[in-house]
């Protein structure tokens, strides 16, 4: 389908046909998926429909007319319970409330798309959008991505603000020689000091020059000072190490606020579905462990991080089937006899057919930042905000 089309404010556009809505009974999920798909093949035949752009965007879905200028319908986000398709009958559809609504009833919005891999990619839309809110909403939760460990610097005295003389006092290393000691006879018959203190300390300078600086006491400050290290020198190192460690910090703080976005392509939008990119491995487990029967999470195998794994929402819970690689440079999962070129093909086989596995795979997803209420996040927004104050009054009693 080539790339989709993304605003500045991350917005994405895609064409459709609206054929209608109906009501969802108020039940537990796996039956409301079941209701839905049941639903969903009585209207592939219907003839009615209208071309309208959708809109998606982590605020929510906005439908507009065909040409892109009147408003039909807008959801928030946080409204709308969770998406699915039927690509092969290139449906799409998601469950919500509506819009300015109080009450607790849920409609289906069904969507016609042009065909099965455009109905595909309007589903993955909205739920790389479900997974990215959830995101956004929880930071903490987000997966740590680092090229490598940054690298640990043992820094001596000096860079952790102690005095030269302290340094020098507890420095047992020896100053640097090269060969045998310069003549004593011109130090001696010299009486001029140095020009500075740089050439003082001199790293091919001897120590006996040192000692014979501190005895006539040109130096301005203490008797004991570092040769390794000049003040003018220990402020360049300071600086460089300072320079160094905000750019490892500017690099780290980069890597965690460069949030992932919508993705540009089908194939990395569906990668980014399948292997809930960004967020962490144990997040993506308690989440999908409440997700739709047949929902399922690409991933290193737990005990083979060399090698993929299938997880899949089950009836008794989660199960991960190891995905092997034949001799023939195929797929497969365990214990199964069907072989893929690709874990794309083995995705769309086992969600058409259920094969080996004890139920098919579902493109469903729930959006885990679902408000039951209109107006939850101002209710909790105005609780977090009095419970201060009311901390204060039962304080004074």
């Amino acid at each position: 389908m080539g790339e989709a089309p993304v605003s500045e404010d991350g917005t994405v556009t895609r064409s459709a046909e609206y054929v209608g809505s109906f009501l969802v009974d108020d039940c537990c999920l796996d039956d409301q998926i079941t209701q839905l798909h049941t639903q969903l093949k009585h209207l592939k035949a219907c003839q009615r429909s209208r071309p309208v752009t959708l809109k998606f965007s982590l605020k929510g879905v906005k439908m507009y007319d065909e040409d892109e200028v009147t408003l039909l319908m807008a959801h928030a986000l946080r409204r709308v319970s969770l998406s699915t398709a039927r690509p092969l009958d290139a449906q799409f559809a998601f469950v919500s409330h509506n819009p300015g609504s109080t009450d607790a009833q849920l409609y289906c919005h069904v969507f016609k798309a042009r065909h099965a891999r455009a109905a595909q990619f309007l589903n993955l839309l909205l739920c790389r959008c479900f997974q990215l809110s959830y995101l956004e909403k929880h930071p903490e939760e987000a997966q740590e991505v680092f090229a490598g460990s940054l690298p640990r610097r043992n820094h001596s005295l000096l860079h952790h603000g102690f005095p030269l003389s302290v340094s020098a006092l507890v420095s047992f290393r020896r100053a640097p020689f090269r060969g045998l000691l310069l003549s004593t006879k011109k130090s001696k018959q010299s009486t001029e000091l140095p020009d500075s203190q740089d050439e003082v300390f001199s790293s091919s300078l001897p120590s006996l020059m040192r000692r014979k600086v501190i005895r006539t006491k040109g130096l301005r400050s203490g008797a004991y000072r570092s040769f390794t290290f000049t003040p003018r020198k220990q402020r360049s190192v300071q600086e460089q190490l300072s320079v160094s460690q905000e750019k490892d910090r500017d690099e780290v703080a980069s890597r965690r606020s460069r949030a992932p976005s919508l993705a540009e392509t089908e194939e990395a939008l569906a990668q980014a579905v399948c292997c809930w990119a960004g967020l962490a491995t144990d997040t993506c487990y308690s989440l999908l462990a409440d997700d739709v029967l047949g929902s399922y999470l690409l991933c290193p195998h737990p005990k083979k991080p060399k090698c993929g794994s299938l997880i899949v929402r089950l009836p008794s819970g989660l199960v991960t089937h190891l995905i092997e690689n034949t001799r023939k440079g195929k797929f497969m999962l365990e214990k199964c006899k069907a072989e893929f070129s690709s874990i794309a093909d083995l995705i769309e086989y086992y969600s058409v057919t259920p094969g080996e596995l004890p139920c098919q795979l579902s493109c469903a997803r729930v959006n885990h930042c679902y408000e039951w209420e209109e107006n939850a996040s101002t209710l909790k927004a105005a609780n977090q905000y009095k419970s201060p104050t009311k901390a204060r009054v039962e304080s004074t009693h």
